[in-house]
């Protein structure tokens, strides 16, 4: 079992987790939608977590293939800018997880890079924060989406007994 801490205060940012060996299959299908929220089904369920050896956020390079593009991240919508469709090359090694595991983290200040029609898309970069204030996480919840947290593996660490 893992803890994960805030590595500038060190407060414990989750509860007891247990490490998945690999990303769960999850669903994309419109039914499978929460009818309220429009959310995805959390792509990793509570209690658990897993690290994500895919690139997650920004920065974004246009993809070579302009023809065929795949989604900006793994699990995602097609991100198309001025440029053309891009696809991540952001950091690796994020700590995916379900959001309600880590109940205390907020918004950043003004909402920063928290875009959405009904939540966060998770493509502006880390849009969550410690209760100290340091930004630590990176929440997707928007409608189109996926429905997941991710630790940035920098600004948090995990301890295990």
């Amino acid at each position: 079992m893992t803890v994960f801490l805030c590595s500038k205060c060190g407060t414990a940012i989750t509860p007891e987790l247990a490490e998945l060996a690999a990303v769960p299959n999850f669903s994309d299908d419109e039914r499978d939608r929460d009818k309220e929220t429009r959310r995805a089904p959390s792509t990793v369920p509570r209690g658990r977590y897993v690290i994500d050896s895919e690139p997650w956020g920004p920065p974004y390079v246009v993809q070579d293939d302009q023809e065929d593009p795949k989604p900006a991240q793994t699990r995602g919508p097609l991100v198309c800018r001025e440029e053309g469709f891009v696809i991540s090359a952001g950091v690796q090694g994020t700590v995916l997880m379900h959001p309600e595991d880590a109940p205390d983290l907020r918004p950043l200040p003004n909402w920063e890079n928290s875009t959405g029609c009904c939540g966060p898309t998770g493509k502006e970069g880390l849009n969550r924060a410690c209760p100290c204030g340091a930004a630590v996480a990176t929440l997707a919840a928007d409608c189109f989406g996926p429905y997941e947290l991710h630790l940035d593996p920098v600004r948090t660490y995990g301890f295990s007994q």
